[in-house]
């Protein structure tokens, strides 16, 4: 009869897998969208368009974890997976940044407020949409909320 042992060896390599670290990336992201849900349906605070265009790619990198996790690859599949998460954080990083930096401008110089989500989405064309989006608003530049000092976007980074 043979005995079949884990050594600590193949344990660490479970541990460290492709699988268990796309998982990890997956709830990380799920907390975070969880996060920002509770804050806004129990808090009460109205996200701001730039908020929901970096859900919207926190929602991208989870999913792309996610079928990461589901799929399990190996070699070139797991690196494909990888520029996938790398290219959907990468825009979340640049909407949070820009974020951020709305948030810092002397008061004086933020952007005017403009009309929600919902209105420019129904009343303007998809791309003159983004554009005003991406460019920001008053609302954008306004901190509701900080932990430890940092606001959402700047957590978010």
């Amino acid at each position: 009869m043979q005995v079949i042992s884990a050594n600590a060896s193949d344990r660490r390599g479970w541990l460290f897998s492709h699988r268990m670290l796309n998982g990890l990336g997956f709830l990380i992201c799920a907390g975070g969208l969880g996060f920002a849900y509770y804050v806004q349906h129990y808090l009460g605070f109205e996200p701001c368009p730039l908020c929901i265009f970096q859900r919207l790619a926190l929602l991208g990198v989870g999913l792309v974890f996610l079928v990461a996790t589901l799929h399990g690859p190996r070699d070139w599949g797991a690196k494909v997976y990888g520029v996938l998460v790398g290219l959907a954080a990468g825009i979340g990083v640049g909407i949070a940044a820009r974020h951020v930096w709305l948030q810092h401008l002397p008061p004086e110089e933020a952007p005017r407020c403009g009309p929600s989500l919902e209105y420019m989405l129904q009343a303007f064309p998809l791309n003159e949409t983004l554009h005003e989006v991406l460019t920001g608003s008053g609302e954008c530049a306004k901190v509701d909320w900080t932990l430890l000092g940092f606001s959402m976007p700047e957590w978010t980074l």
